[in-house]
């Protein structure tokens, strides 16, 4: 079975969410029907960017890295690469 770490964002509210699942699809559809008490008030998500991993404890350990000062930058990273890509120019902030 693998594990993800996977970026949300809602372009609405400028903010930016990291979790770690077993089933991708099924947590997005979760977060986008108010069903994650902490990102219920902030949708719709967008999935940005997501990582696979063979074990929940190494997708664990990089989602308390996104959440470090430098995966912080990374994920600024991963949000500017998303605007270029979707041609939306860039005007967010990471939470």
């Amino acid at each position: 079975m693998n594990y993800f770490v996977y970026i949300l964002y809602s372009h609405n509210f400028k903010r930016t969410y990291t979790g770690q699942t077993d089933n991708l699809d099924n947590r997005l559809t979760l977060h986008n029907s108010r069903k994650v008490q902490s990102t219920k008030h902030y949708i719709p998500w967008i999935l940005i960017h997501s990582e696979s991993f063979p074990s929940r404890a190494e997708a664990m350990n990089r989602g308390n890295w996104f959440k470090s000062s430098a995966g912080k930058k990374k994920i600024a990273e991963i949000l500017k690469k998303f605007y270029e890509a979707e041609g939306n120019g860039l005007s967010v902030s990471s939470q």
